[in-house]
């Protein structure tokens, strides 16, 4: 097995030493005693799909199906408002970095083989992955070269089925698409599209089950750190009934989302007055999705089957939902949404604020971005919306794969910003070779995802952002 090798966090070059962690005691929680104590090898804080994922790689690749060692902790079993369950649930191969796009490649045949990899007592899963493709549009000569440029990128990375097509070839493929100032789209034939997010949710964590992996339902509120290095001894978990359960730990995952900093900041012991030098850099963000309908016209076409539509300059998205009725007829169903104007897009703080989607954002970009686009769209209801957390990161809204400098133990798989759901697999997997790989990356190299650019000011930018 090949490793890519990565100097371990705590010896990087340059980095100062924390007075903070060299004079700090023991810290521990201020909410209550601990009633009952666990030891665990590896405790994963966080049990989305990038959680998951981290438990099932572990145990399969590294531990011969045996996942006993592992505990996920995870706030809300019913996933109510996680945000892998209140997106889109989209993949792509379209991105702009090699990493990212070899993360998505490893998801997609993920996906194709979940029915096999998550079978448990002969019961397959299926994740409803429909392959109808992503379509980024390019309206301007610098965005039509940046398409070329992020093709070139997917080639290179093994993606043969991402096809650039003119404004002729797109409107003889989408006959719906307004292509007046179009000069080049790119086009995912297969192996882009979506799926069923919880599915893959329930199919991972019903595996990780069957594999022996512990689930507790509860939150992180303390720590106890080694005096002399700052590594995590034992986190302390209040689970249900207030229960306050101290796990002796080995090592602990980040996998907390948009709800990773907060996490960070208990296991660094905040309420016992010390903070990181290095804290992570990631906020959560609102994203709204509206869904809507179009009847059927005479004047004009209404898209049968859309695949996943990235409007240039807005950056407004559409896709179609729920496809074909039991009549064979077009549902006319739509998903869209849009990412606020930078100037706007803010963290936030009350988590109320998911409770509604911002309308305005509707009526003021996505609608007009879609009635130019589709003309059709020029008559459509709104039939619901809802909004759902963003795990933002401020530095460059791509993922932190990494120990933390300060708690060497400390694994982060944080910052995805929108593209957790899609890299689950991969980065579950980057997490289990951090792991067991003597702190390596053994299959993809992704030391680009490093913490360290984030403080030594180094960003890696992606283009396909959405």
């Amino acid at each position: 097995m090949q490793c890519f090798s990565r100097v371990l966090a705590p010896h990087l070059s340059g980095l100062p030493t924390s007075t903070a962690l060299r004079q700090s005691t023991l810290n521990g929680p201020k909410r209550g005693f601990v009633t009952s104590s666990n030891t665990v090898d590896s405790l994963i804080i966080g049990g989305g799909p990038i959680g998951l994922s981290a438990a099932y790689h572990l145990a399969t690749h590294y531990r011969n199906n045996d996942g006993s060692g592992i505990t996920i902790v995870e706030r809300d079993p019913t996933y109510a408002r996680a945000s892998a369950t209140l997106s889109a649930g989209g993949i792509r191969q379209q991105f702009s970095l090699k990493e990212n796009v070899e993360m998505s490649l490893y998801g997609r045949d993920f996906l194709h083989q979940a029915s096999t990899l998550l079978r448990v007592d002969d019961e397959e899963v299926d994740v409803q992955f429909q392959e109808h493709g992503y379509l980024f549009l390019a309206s301007s000569t610098e965005g039509k070269e940046q398409l070329i440029k992020n093709s070139r990128v997917q080639q290179s990375a093994g993606c043969t089925d991402i096809q650039l097509m003119n404004a002729s070839q797109l409107k003889h493929k989408f006959p719906w698409l307004n292509t007046s100032d179009i000069l080049l789209g790119s086009y995912g034939q297969k192996g882009e599209g979506w799926f069923d997010p919880w599915a893959l949710i329930r199919g991972l964590k019903r595996k990780c089950q069957s594999l022996g992996v512990k689930f507790v339902k509860g939150c992180p509120v303390g720590s106890v750190r080694e005096e002399s290095s700052g590594r995590v001894l034992s986190v302390d978990v209040l689970e249900e009934d207030q229960k306050l359960t101290r796990y002796n730990v080995n090592h602990v995952v980040n996998a907390a989302g948009a709800h990773c900093s907060k996490v960070m900041e208990t296991l660094a012991g905040k309420e016992d007055g010390i903070d990181l030098l290095y804290p992570i850099p990631v906020e959560p963000r609102k994203r709204c999705i509206f869904f809507i309908h179009c009847d059927t016209q005479q004047d004009y076409i209404v898209p049968q089957i859309a695949p996943l539509t990235v409007c240039p300059i807005t950056g407004v998205y559409f896709r179609s939902e729920g496809l074909i009725q039991a009549n064979g007829e077009p549902s006319g169903n739509f998903l869209c949404g849009v990412s606020p104007r930078q100037e706007v897009d803010r963290a936030i703080d009350d988590i109320s604020e998911i409770d509604y989607a911002d309308h305005h954002l509707w009526e003021e970009v996505i609608w007009p971005a879609l009635y130019h686009r589709v003309p059709a769209f020029g008559e459509v209801k709104v039939k619901s919306s809802w909004a759902g957390l963003y795990e933002y990161n401020t530095i460059d809204q791509n993922a932190i794969i990494d120990f933390h400098p300060e708690m060497d133990n400390v694994i982060m798989a944080n910052g995805f910003s929108g593209h957790g759901l899609q890299h689950s697999p991969a980065a579950g997997r980057a997490v289990a070779e951090l792991i067991s790989s003597g702190g390596r990356f053994a299959t993809l190299d992704l030391s680009i995802f490093l913490f360290e650019r984030c403080w030594q000011n180094r960003p890696v930018f992606e283009a396909g952002i959405v």
